[in-house]
């Protein structure tokens, strides 16, 4: 058996340090579709920070177009309504559900078609 670093066996999920049991993360594939977006809406000049939440209900990645006011979109990874209407939900800036879904990359969309339309102008 093949062993990482601090003897953990490779493929096995070590908990992060400080991190609570229980918690909702993004896994990897989500995170990387999640800050592709987020690159591509930097490049556009849409965006300019974000920030992250882990709960133990929810994972909320929030982005914004300056550090100081409320976020202008808010993906969040509710798993207790895997099976109601899905557990991601696209938030605007006024709080306002823009999507919700079972799947991220039909949640992200409003988001891509806005990453489009900045693009064109």
């Amino acid at each position: 058996m093949a062993s990482g670093m601090g003897g953990s066996p490779l493929g096995t999920v070590v908990p992060f340090p400080g991190g609570k049991a229980g918690q909702v993360g993004f896994d990897r594939e989500e995170l990387q579709r999640i800050l592709d977006l987020y690159g591509r809406m930097v490049a556009a000049g849409e965006w300019r920070d974000y920030a992250m939440d882990f709960t133990k209900d929810c994972a909320t990645f929030a982005a914004f177009r300056r550090t100081a006011e409320r976020p202008q979109a808010r993906v969040e990874k509710r798993p207790a309504l895997r099976n109601r209407q899905g557990m991601w939900t696209l938030f605007g800036e006024h709080g306002q559900v823009l999507k919700r879904g079972h799947d991220l990359l039909n949640v992200l969309a409003p988001m891509e078609r806005r990453l489009v339309k900045a693009v064109d102008d």
